[in-house]
């Protein structure tokens, strides 16, 4: 089987990609390594996929999803079976400062993505969507039954931009799409800009942190085991076509949510941080920010009944998984 993953060098990208180097696929993976946070990260990410695999098992390209002529060409000099589209400019607050950088990776990039599929018969195209596509919505837990049509950051605008984007190339063009609602990933090698990076940094060092809302604000934090061992039961899952209750258009389409579906206030999750590292935060309260959201809480009765699989990682367990690696990745 052969895999294309964008984003390769990224922190989700990474974890499957060391994952399905254990099962029998040959893998290509893109990235431009941006330098929206640290590039060294990364590479080092790179180095470790590198080290643990031959190039005909698994080959990275340093490409940009937004060129359209290098991703036309990516696709017809190898024959994909399954594309999982995880490259996209990410952060919420980053897309109010940069947004010509999510439309260019999100929307422009994403199109490059569909066309390759639709011009070489990929048998299933998996892509990261976001829960931020929820907005404030005031129903909970979010269900994918839910409209989410009032997105409150340009980056929930982009995802759910993919998410339509997606349905139509299924319906003009028999594409099996399966759009994935992450929930707040957190682990090992994750994301500089993410709170729990943050605050570990800052509260080893004794430096002050900036709570927002309070700590009242609840995130279904979701640990990067579970988010790979979902993708990987997904891959398989090819959708057929259906129709919706609201509409007689046929698609092989479908959308999962993935979160831990417990969620845990930012209080929780500073504790939980705070005993790992065995020291206290000091701390600045402030209000929310623009474009955040008080609450994610995923449904994810779907994904328990058609792929037999919930997240049970807890924060303490995870986020002592984290800082034992910080400390040691950064000495």
């Amino acid at each position: 089987m052969k895999i294309l993953v964008t984003g390769a060098a990224g922190f989700i990208a990474f974890h499957l990609i060391k994952a399905l180097l254990d099962k029998n696929c040959s893998i290509i993976g893109i990235d431009n390594i941006n330098d929206y946070y640290d590039t060294s990260l990364k590479t080092d990410r790179l180095k470790i996929l590198g080290e643990n695999s031959t190039e005909d098992v698994f080959k990275f390209i340093n490409l940009d999803l937004a060129d359209r002529e290098a991703m036309s060409a990516l696709f017809a000099d190898n024959n994909f079976d399954i594309v999982i589209n995880l490259g996209a400019q990410a952060g919420v607050r980053y897309s109010i400062e940069n947004p010509n950088a999510y439309m260019d990776s999100n929307m422009v990039g994403f199109l490059n993505v569909l066309e390759g599929c639709r011009q070489t018969k990929v048998k299933h195209l998996l892509y990261a969507s976001s829960s931020s596509v929820y907005g404030m919505n005031i129903k909970q837990p979010f269900s994918t039954e839910d409209r989410v049509d009032y997105p409150i950051s340009l980056y929930a605008a982009t995802k759910k931009s993919n998410e339509l984007m997606a349905h139509t190339y299924s319906h003009l063009y028999n594409i099996p799409t399966t759009g994935l609602r992450f929930f707040t990933v957190y682990g090992p090698y994750g994301r500089p800009d993410m709170a729990y990076f943050s605050f570990t940094k800052k509260i080893l060092k004794g430096e002050i942190i900036d709570v927002y809302n309070n700590g009242e604000m609840q995130r279904d934090f979701t640990y990067i085991d579970d988010i790979v061992e979902g993708i990987v039961r997904i891959m398989d899952k090819i959708p057929t076509s259906q129709s919706s209750a609201t509409s007689t258009a046929t698609a092989p389409y479908k959308i999962y949510n993935i979160g831990n579906n417990q969620p845990v206030t930012l209080r929780r999750f500073i504790t939980a941080i705070e005993k790992a590292c065995r020291k206290k935060a000091k701390e600045n309260l402030l209000p929310m920010q623009p474009g955040d959201v008080p609450v994610t809480y995923a449904n994810i009765d779907e994904l328990i009944n058609e792929i037999d699989f919930k997240p049970e990682t807890t924060i303490e367990e995870g986020i002592l998984n984290f800082v034992t690696w910080y400390k040691e990745y950064y000495h």
